[in-house]
């Protein structure tokens, strides 16, 4: 549901969209990268409220479309990020399946941005197969690494194809791999110190998004 505009004059608003990654499941709420990035733009001078977020751990993107269906959102966004498709992997789902509603969803992205497409970031799946969790899982690693790569093959194309930026966070969770100080405590999702690092691929276009208001 949408509940009109925002007002002339108001603070930045940021829109986060996604999955346990986005809800920052198994870190405190300072720690999830969202925050981390409004906190990092914030100390660049922009006046930027702390981020909406509609995510919650285990969504595919069927399921953040019914979450931001039944989401209270307020459009016009400032920024708008998306991160969606790990659950879509993981369940084994088909990768054109993947493509069609991850298309749906960036346009839903681009509409909340006030069809600016410059003002939304895709963020790439990251490789729960190199986790202590997926290491010690039944699941080949080399083939989640193989799928993941495809998944994320979709999604940065289906962002360029519409002109949306594309942040890839995967290659820094491949060289976290297992290191306990990089992942929560269930040994699955990253830790806040993993997020921060996620930052270095995000901010930059975070900033270039923000640098023409």
């Amino acid at each position: 549901m949408f509940a009109g505009h925002a007002s002339d004059g108001a603070r930045l608003r940021y829109l986060a969209l996604g999955d346990s990654y986005t809800i920052g499941e198994g870190v405190e709420p300072a720690q999830r990268w969202p925050l981390q990035l409004a906190q990092r733009l914030r100390d660049d001078g922009m006046a930027l409220d702390d981020p909406q977020i509609v995510a919650t751990t285990g969504w595919t993107t069927d399921e953040l479309s019914a979450g931001m269906d039944a989401a209270t959102l307020v459009p016009p966004y400032d920024l708008v990020s998306l991160s969606i498709g790990v659950n879509n992997q993981y369940r084994g789902r088909d990768p054109e399946n993947y493509r069609r509603e991850f298309a749906a969803l960036l346009q839903r992205a681009i509409a909340l941005a006030g069809l600016r497409p410059d003002r939304v970031i895709v963020v790439s799946i990251p490789d729960w197969g190199v986790t202590r969790f997926g290491r010690e899982s039944d699941r080949d690693t080399a083939a989640t690494a193989r799928e993941l790569d495809a998944f994320n093959a979709i999604n940065r194309e289906e962002a360029q194809r519409l002109g949306v930026a594309w942040a890839d966070v995967c290659a820094i969770s491949r060289e976290a791999g297992a290191d306990a100080a990089q992942l929560a405590a269930d040994g699955l999702h990253p830790s806040g110190r993993q997020y921060a690092d996620w930052l270095a691929p995000i901010l930059p276009l975070a900033r270039f998004a923000l640098s023409s208001l």
